[in-house]
């Protein structure tokens, strides 16, 4: 892994295992969103573009950097033919349009929502593609050959899937909280056959007063992509579900803890790890941002919850944690910076627009990128300031990737590179 992915927090956190590639998944290669880097600061539809691809179909995965290439899938609109797409990173050039699977009778999805929303993952010469159930292959980065897929996954994602795949060791992990199943799921990355596979502890229904469910399918949804952290030397698998974050063992899917957040649901932010803390958001409506501490004993429960952050809480993007410091900005455009131990305001903002897409951290910088197709950038310091504001054509849902100094952008229409 190249210097200038160095750990930027002293006293964190993440640890995967062995990464290949330059932004290999789903916010970088720490899982986190943050990197070393100089990218630009200004750039437009006439500045510091180095290249500007369209890309057919609809789909709000992220792009991911992995040797030469920028990978990233797409569906049509209907979801009917799902494919995935590899772009020359330093030309622009779409060297491999595959589709992948033709599904003749497409789940729900919610018009916020997409039939492409999950990143892929690298490593090496393989890449691992996802829609949920209705598709999971591993290509050959080289040549496009599919080496295996599985179409047997049973989850009703409800409003469309949304969760991204990480790799372990040899295992492929992924979560499925539908409206049907809820559960934990590892393949054997080399084959594509289950390996593990667990069913979540807790199951959330809403019951009306005659006790009859009555919101079972929201209420039992998630869009979070899991996370290996190493807590007290040990791997953990974090996996935010409906109503609870579960920590597991990544090797063989055994249950370490579970803290139940009954507030909100359908949580589709990744969890962050700065020492034995755990932060995460809990979901969607009434949503809040917790912070945990995880015991020597790799057990943890509501007692072990020190911070409770209540304002302004995103619903999608992911939390940026620098030393003390909790940096947001919800789907509405309220930017803030808060103390991660105390929980005390040191800014809260109106950045401006609509956000799907998580910040990223570059540095001392942060980079806030909206449906809008503006980029603002401000500093990641404990008082607001605004470095620029960029705008592009199209809106962001996907979040950015970093390939060396350069921005990799994925606008609702076009993948752009931006370089000084």
């Amino acid at each position: 892994m190249k210097s200038r992915f160095s750990l930027i927090l002293a006293a964190t956190l993440f640890a995967t295992g062995p990464v290949f590639g330059d932004w290999p998944q789903f916010l970088g290669p720490d899982g986190n969103s943050i990197v070393e880097a100089d990218t630009p600061v200004s750039w437009s539809e006439t500045e510091n573009v180095k290249w500007k691809t369209a890309i057919h179909g609809k789909a709000w995965s992220s792009p991911i950097v992995s040797g030469g290439d920028v990978w990233l899938t797409t569906a049509t609109e209907d979801g009917k033919e799902l494919s995935v797409i590899r772009v020359d990173k330093m030309t622009g050039k779409i060297t491999l349009d595959k589709k992948l699977f033709d599904i003749a009778e497409p789940q729900f999805c919610h018009k916020f929502n997409s039939y492409a929303s999950s990143t892929p993952v690298a490593e090496g010469n393989r890449i691992y593609v996802t829609f949920g159930s209705p598709g999971t292959a591993c290509l050959d980065t080289e040549t496009g050959e599919v080496l295996w897929q599985r179409t047997d996954i049973e989850c009703n994602h409800f409003r469309a899937a949304g969760s991204s795949p990480i790799l372990y060791k040899d295992l492929l992990i992924m979560n499925y909280d539908g409206s049907d199943h809820q559960f934990v799921l590892a393949l054997n990355k080399k084959t594509g056959e289950d390996v593990w596979r667990v069913n979540r502890s807790i199951d959330y229904q809403d019951l009306d007063e005659n006790g009859e469910i009555k919101a079972e399918g929201d209420w039992r949804k998630a869009y979070g992509t899991p996370h290996v952290a190493t807590l007290h030397g040990k791997p953990v698998l974090l996996s935010v579900g409906a109503k609870a974050i579960y920590g597991y063992n990544p090797d063989n899917g055994d249950e370490y803890f579970r803290v139940e957040s009954r507030i909100g649901h359908s949580t589709s932010a990744r969890p962050s790890v700065v020492g034995d803390m755990v932060y995460y958001t809990t979901g969607w409506s009434k949503g809040q941002l917790w912070g945990f501490k995880v015991a020597p004993d790799l057990t943890a429960g509501q007692d072990s919850v020190e911070l409770e952050l209540t304002r302004n809480i995103p619903r999608k993007p992911i939390q940026i944690i620098k030393g003390d410091r909790i940096y947001t900005v919800d789907d509405g455009g309220i930017g803030s910076c808060v103390d991660r131990v105390t929980g005390e305001d040191y800014w809260r903002e109106r950045v401006g627009g609509n956000y799907s897409a998580s910040p990223l951290l570059v540095g001392d910088r942060i980079y806030f990128s909206n449906e809008e197709g503006t980029t603002v950038v401000v500093s990641a310091a404990d008082e607001y300031q605004v470095l620029s504001e960029n705008q592009l054509d199209g809106g962001f849902m996907a979040s950015p990737a970093v390939d060396g100094d350069a921005l990799i952008l994925r606008t609702k229409t076009h993948l752009y590179r931006i370089e000084k």
